[in-house]
């Protein structure tokens, strides 16, 4: 069994990350935290659902089956950290649309500047 990322070095690997984009700023890291901690919680939930033979339902008490409870959890798991992911620029989209509007913002401040 591989060993499991915890907060702090999914916090760190998030930190190198951003500062390899040029997207890292100390403000964010209550955010870094935030997603470390989503991050490791899907790891570990992971980690026990393939334990349990992936059972992704579970009988009802009428009988029938519904979603096991660890799968509503990695899917809302799932969706919180691509919405983190996203406010910290991690993703290709985000990242994407961060630059192309800085890029904009420089070319309006060339403009700008000229015109003094």
């Amino acid at each position: 069994m591989a060993k499991r990322a915890t907060k702090e070095t999914i916090k760190r690997a998030t930190i190198a990350d951003m500062k390899k984009l040029g997207i890292y700023k100390p403000e964010y890291n209550r955010l870094i935290d935030i997603y470390a901690e989503l991050v490791e919680q899907y790891g570990i939930l992971t980690n026990e659902f393939q334990d349990s033979g992936y059972d992704y339902e579970v009988e009802t008490m009428q009988g029938g089956a519904k979603k096991a409870p660890i799968v509503a959890t990695l899917e809302t798991l799932r969706k919180d950290i691509l919405a983190y992911s996203d406010r910290l620029c991690l993703n290709p989209k985000s990242l994407e649309t961060v630059t192309a509007e800085s890029a904009n913002k420089s070319k309006l401040a060339e403009v700008l500047s000229g015109l003094k």
